[in-house]
């Protein structure tokens, strides 16, 4: 094997991997949507080995035979071959033997079989190779499902990474999550190619005849999803709520959705493609997140998660003008040191039901802990505030701490470092104490310590002099 193909392998490879794609979502499977299914067939020299009788080859193509002839009256759908490891011996190590031998039509099931008579297993495996060519057998048609069914008897012989090369093709919408069927497994080299898609592992004929059939069934049939929404008694009465369908092999969202239930408290149903494994994000506030969603190809799956959900509101004092302004807050699951959300006064936010915290960003800040019930709206406000001024023409240095009932002290507030103490703060109501010492002061003996009260909507002045 040359470096031009490593060289091209590389450079593909980085594209695949850094290309963005761009495709409308939500798009429903319409009756008129094409299906292009890429048979890739493992033609190297393993495959002459015998199995039950017969060899591998043989019992893959006479099956292969059977499928594609029953797929030839099939609406909407085209078929195509590609074969790797039957153009050189396998003495020749040759890594770019891979050719598409039958390339996509309809109704060519004629064709692929004419090919396979004539095909003859002789050298080498290289699917990753075989993976990259793919990308140029599918047509350039975004409306159409392209599916990549992997038929071997063996794992990757030309050193390259096909689990990478697989993730990067679908990144790049080449094709769905490809179907992999390990036939003859008397070698185990299943747990190897699971990387590359749904794997199958066919250790007899009578087991690969099954597989084979129920691949093709999936990529055919139609799948619905309905998800519904629940409080803490099960009763379907949340919606309104986004929904994402996040393809768990890329981590790009495929779906999404804004939930709907229609009088009866029914959700509606959704078209899902079934060649996908998906993570739901039902995004609430926090997110309910479902890994691996056990959607059944060909079925009406209806799914049931509990989002109770209640209000929190965030009122405002009965101030105007308010000397705050604005006051944000931020609210955390109780117990969590992440940040659930971040809201300004004023607002309600839905959260789901549960126990929270809230840290109001006045001066100085609070937490209030709450508990947040389905259906029920909860309040938070804060007192009117006062306002401290701090009387004198001195500079220096001080801070402002909240006194306790236990007598401590909690810092509160620094006064601009150096800088001018003439000073207002408004501040929630309390006892305080500001400690101070001027920027002349040759000393720390010389801190000033004076303790004072803040009253809702009034000003209390503190004067400190200099010593």
């Amino acid at each position: 094997m040359g470096a031009t193909f490593w060289v091209r392998y590389a450079l593909l490879l980085a594209i695949l991997w850094l290309a963005l794609p761009c495709r409308a979502q939500n798009v429903a499977p319409a009756s008129t949507r094409t299906t292009r299914i890429l048979f890739v067939l493992d033609a190297s020299g393993s495959m002459r080995a015998p199995w039950e009788g017969q060899q591998r080859w043989d019992v893959a193509k006479n099956l292969l035979s059977k499928m594609v002839d029953s797929l030839n009256a099939y609406p909407h759908l085209e078929l195509a071959l590609r074969a790797y490891g039957h153009q050189h011996e396998n003495k020749e190590q040759n890594c770019e033997d891979s050719k598409l031998e039958v390339p996509f039509a309809p109704k060519n099931a004629g064709a692929i079989k004419a090919r396979l008579k004539t095909i003859q297993p002789k050298g080498n495996t290289p699917i990753t190779y075989s993976l990259l060519q793919s990308a140029n057998d599918f047509p350039a048609d975004k409306s159409a499902r392209n599916v990549l069914i992997l038929i071997t008897d063996g794992l990757e012989s030309c050193k390259g990474d096909p689990c990478a090369t697989a993730v990067a093709l679908q990144r790049k919408r080449v094709f769905l999550k490809p179907f992999v069927i390990g036939i003859g497994a008397e070698r185990e080299f299943g747990k190897q190619l699971e990387c590359l898609g749904q794997y199958y592992n066919a250790a007899d004929v009578q087991t690969f005849r099954t597989i084979l059939n129920d691949v093709v069934a999936q990529t055919l049939a139609k799948t619905t999803v309905a998800v519904n929404l629940t409080d803490e008694q099960g009763r379907p009465v949340e919606s309104n709520v986004n929904m994402t369908f996040q393809n768990n092999v890329t981590d790009q969202p495929e779906y999404n959705y804004v939930h709907y239930r229609d009088a009866q408290g029914k959700p509606d149903v959704l078209d899902i493609d079934a060649l996908q494994s998906y993570d739901l994000v039902i995004n609430t506030v926090p997110p309910v997140r479902q890994q691996n969603l056990p959607i059944r190809p060909g079925r009406a799956n209806v799914l049931t998660y509990k989002t109770p959900q209640g209000t929190l509101w965030l009122q405002n004092p009965n101030l105007s003008p308010n000397p705050y302004g604005t006051v944000q807050a931020v609210v955390r699951a109780q117990g969590s040191p992440a940040t659930v959300v971040a809201l300004s006064f004023g607002a309600r936010q839905k959260l789901l039901a549960g126990n929270y915290e809230v840290e109001l960003l006045t001066l100085p800040r609070q937490v209030r802990r709450i508990a947040v019930k389905q259906g029920q709206e909860t309040a938070v406000t804060y007192e009117a505030p006062g306002i401290l001024n701090i009387v004198t023409d001195l500079k220096g240095y001080g801070s402002i701490y909240k006194l306790n009932n236990d007598e401590s002290q909690t810092w509160v507030h620094n006064l601009p470092d150096g800088g001018s103490s003439k000073v207002n703060v408004t501040m929630q109501p309390g006892v305080y104490r500001l400690v101070f010492r001027t920027k002349t002061a040759t000393g720390s003996k010389f801190t000033d310590v004076r303790n004072f009260t803040i009253r809702p909507g009034q000003t209390t002045s503190v004067s400190i002099f200099g010593r």
